[in-house]
């Protein structure tokens, strides 16, 4: 087929194939068994029409035969992505028999074989414009439709779907027809999966891993399982309308670019949730948070689905809010909000103060490709906040009246915003114009301020917007620290350009204390002075997390010094009881999420001074807080990873590697890694020791870390290898290929990556050629010259943003990028 790009479905074309079309059913054969690079794919679809020409989505290796109601089609009909249809008035049958190809990207469907035992696994991922890859389709979110799916797979494969199946021969699988469902929830997971399998209120549970990691989910099933029975029971208790997709299967799958996609009946898992290592708690309150989201979309975008993506908040804000609620109020997680709080807040807050704000509903998402931009910190964090707000405003039985009214007019069907806010009203919630108006359609976030002189705090709505467009009613708590650390709590109402407050000349005040609004706090010069005093005597654990979200939304805004951070951080390290300040997060190379210490070790430190002395500071706060932490216990855990990463000591690195490690310390895979990704970046391990360790124990976490590692060495060579991988040469598989980015770009190796700064905008344009999807922008983010703080940085990329040839995904993701150098050198020239 030809091989130029597929077109990205339009919302003005996807209004006019809705009102042609209307899908009866699917009805699909796949053959896994044919080869390692393509499958066989035969979609039977029954649609009624209006007898108007339409288009079906397509994007095979090779269209074998195409009939419209038995009659062949000319294949040649196909262009970009799309076979043109001329159906006839009323019932209709479409049956398009194609090769189509497996993908290493983790969309459409994924084929990746395992290091550690060359076993091959596939899974589906449909999501936006990634189904034609797998079937043909009407490819749009109003044209749901049941699925049948019929599947021949190697003998020894397993074979999952949305709705129950059956082995009816070796190889051969039917699964059941299933409910209603949008084409991006469509999914498979086929392999030699290990799988556990249980039952929970008249639901058949399961779960499945790659065998190679087995243990991993036999030593973590019985928490997973306990966590998803409990939410079972909660959203039962919640919503009117049960879980009705049959089955509720999560499988754990490699190389997968989000956290997880709800897929009725099959949620896909990235696997690095099945911990092969010790982790901290934070580590295991993420993974039930993400179950409950998951499973909070079966109601939230599963039983009810956006009509567009303008709406897609309808399905993300709800889950991120409602899989935060229900884990703290009936897991052992009861702490969700905090670790929320450090997690996730300040990726929204970002992301609404940047160039690339957008309305949480109603985003303007003129095609699927521009929709995929807007999964961001707004979607899910922001949105999360205003219906917490919501929430608070109307109390929860008309918060879930209204609800559940939605879902009973709405089920199985599509929706709007409007569709929802008029179940609210009628479920007595009144007039909420202000919050559809200021909170939802007017994009960016409000900074406030403490004036001390005239005793008033101070809103300053975005750069962009007028007050007119804002009518937006902040309500939230200050907090009042006296020198010993006592502290009251004050509610506050601003919904004006000012309002008073009392408070002492003495005290720190810490605004939105447990977060109850949506705002950018900024810390107030008399507060800053005296906080690094007060905080180690804080022990209310949520107020801690607004303090340290009151600072780095200061330290964003170059309102404070990398020195005014650095010392609030060393004076509360060593006093710290919750692993979550403590802990690192690899994966979270964008700096919006980056966790407290991986912010203050990779973007605060390195813009002080001397950021020799900040990260050598940053280190003796974590070794105070590892010798007196209980041995064994996630704190300590936490602490010596922190003191590992900012350790200049090759002697202690190699202490450590060598087992000489504290009490309440063990070495497994994970740990040894992160010594040697260390030594490495000091330049005290060589290549070849890095290729033995891989080889002694060739894991997909070793592969990971090994590519992390070796892009980390202050070499020539390892910053070349790391770039082939991101230009193509070389393929790599997504998590490997971001491991590369973050060794890359490694501060104080400025000098090895001067010359890859002009490469990186002379050669992103190429990388359109070698990948797409999610995985483009992404690639474009991991390897982004973050260490090149210049306005020539900025420059080029806001130049080469402006190129209208250039992907558009790319083109925004230069535009974030861009705004987050300008940050730092704001800060560098403040401090």
């Amino acid at each position: 087929m030809s091989r130029s790009p597929h077109l990205s479905l339009q919302h003005r074309e996807a209004i006019e194939r809705c009102a042609s079309v209307t899908v009866v059913s699917y009805d699909v054969a796949l053959d896994l068994d044919v080869d390692d690079a393509t499958f066989g794919s035969r979609t039977t679809i029954v649609f009624e029409s209006t007898g108007a020409a339409t288009f079906v989505d397509v994007k095979p290796v090779r269209l074998t035969e195409v009939r419209l109601n038995g009659v062949r089609l000319d294949p040649e009909s196909w262009d970009r992505g799309r076979l043109t249809l001329h159906p006839q008035a009323g019932a209709n049958e479409l049956v398009v028999d194609a090769v189509m190809g497996f993908r290493s990207d983790g969309e459409g469907l994924h084929r990746s074989v395992d290091p550690a035992d060359g076993r091959h696994y596939v899974y589906g991922m449909s999501f936006l414009d990634a189904a034609p890859s797998i079937f043909a389709c009407f490819d749009q979110p109003d044209l749901k439709a049941p699925y049948t799916f019929h599947v021949r797979a190697p003998v020894e494969w397993t074979v999952i779907g949305n709705a129950p199946g059956t082995q009816v021969e070796p190889g051969v699988w039917e699964l059941e027809q299933s409910q209603p469902l949008s084409t991006y929830f469509v999914t498979l997971v086929a392999g030699p999966w290990h799988a556990i399998t249980t039952e929970h209120d008249g639901i058949r549970l399961g779960l499945t891993a790659r065998r190679s990691i087995a243990g991993a989910l036999e030593r973590d099933a019985e928490e997973i399982l306990t966590v998803t029975r409990q939410c079972f029971d909660e959203f039962h208790r919640l919503f009117d309308d049960r879980y009705p997709f049959g089955d509720y299967h999560q499988a754990f799958v490699p190389d997968f670019n989000a956290g997880a996609m709800e897929n009725p009946g099959c949620v896909t898992l990235r696997d690095p949730y099945l911990f092969t290592s010790k982790v901290t708690r934070g580590a295991q309150c993420l993974r039930a948070t993400t179950i409950a989201h998951e499973l909070a979309h079966q109601w939230f975008g599963n039983l009810t689905t956006p009509t567009w993506w303008d709406d897609l908040w309808l399905n993300e804000s709800f889950a991120e809010y409602m899989g935060n609620r229900v884990t703290a109020d009936v897991t052992e997680f009861d702490d969700a909000w905090v670790r929320n709080a450090y997690q996730r807040r300040q990726w929204g807050l970002l992301a609404d103060s940047g160039p690339t704000t957008h309305p949480v509903a109603g985003t303007g998402a003129s095609d699927a490709v521009t929709a995929l931009q807007d999964f961001d910190g707004i979607s899910y964090t922001k949105g999360s906040s205003i219906l917490k707000q919501l929430n608070a405003r109307l109390g929860d039985d008309v918060f879930l009246a209204g609800v559940n009214d939605h879902f009973a007019r709405h089920r199985f069907a599509n929706a709007t915003m409007h569709d929802l806010f008029n179940s609210w009203e009628r479920a007595g919630a009144g007039d909420l114009g202000d919050v559809t108006q200021g909170w939802l359609r007017t994009s960016g976030v409000d900074r406030v301020t403490l004036d001390r002189h005239s005793g008033m705090l101070r809103r300053t709505p975005p750069t962009s917007s007028t007050e007119a467009a804002l009518p937006r009613r902040h309500a939230f708590d200050i907090a009042a620290i006296a020198a010993d650390g006592s502290w009251r709590r004050e509610g506050v109402v601003l919904d004006d350009a000012a309002s008073a407050v009392e408070v002492a000349p003495e005290e720190v005040v810490v605004l939105d204390a447990g977060e109850t609004s949506w705002l950018v706090a900024q810390v107030d010069p008399a507060s800053m002075e005296r906080l690094a005093a007060v905080m180690p005597l804080l022990t209310d654990d949520a107020l801690r997390a607004s303090v340290w979200n009151n600072v780095r939304s200061s330290f964003e805004t170059a309102v404070i010094s990398p020195e005014d951070v650095l010392a609030v951080a060393v004076a509360s390290i060593p006093g710290e009881t919750n692993d979550e300040p403590l802990s690192l997060n690899a994966r979270a190379i964008d700096s919006s999420k980056l966790l407290l210490t991986e912010w203050l070790i990779t973007k605060v430190a390195p813009l002080s001074a001397d950021p020799v002395a900040a990260v050598d500071a940053l280190h003796a706060a974590y070794c105070t807080r590892l010798e007196t932490a209980g041995p064994g216990s996630t704190v300590q855990h936490a602490a010596f990873r922190a003191a590992v990463e900012t350790s200049s000591s090759t002697e202690d690195l190699e202490l450590w590697l060598a087992g000489d490690l504290p009490a309440g310390i063990s070495t497994d895979l994970s740990l040894r890694w992160h010594l040697l990704l260390r030594l490495a970046c000091l330049g005290a391990v060589d290549r070849s020791s890095l290729d033995q360790h891989l080889a002694e124990e060739t894991t997909a976490v070793s592969k990971v870390e090994h590519a992390r590692a070796v892009a980390s060495l202050p070499t020539p060579e390892s910053k070349q290898w790391a770039w082939d991988r991101f230009v193509g040469a070389v393929d790599a598989p997504s998590y490997e290929l971001q491991a590369c980015g973050q060794g890359m770009w490694r501060p104080g190796q400025e000098v090895l990556t001067e010359s890859y700064v002009d490469r990186f905008f002379d050669e992103l344009p190429h990388t359109a050629s070698v990948r797409s999807g999610w995985l483009l922008a992404s690639a474009a983010c991991w390897f982004f010259p973050l260490t090149s703080l210049t306005g020539e940085t900025v420059a080029r990329a806001e130049e080469l943003a402006r190129s209208e040839s250039l992907d558009s995904s790319l083109r925004r993701q230069l535009v974030i990028m861009a705004d987050e150098v300008r940050r730092r050198i704001a800060v560098r020239s403040e401090a």
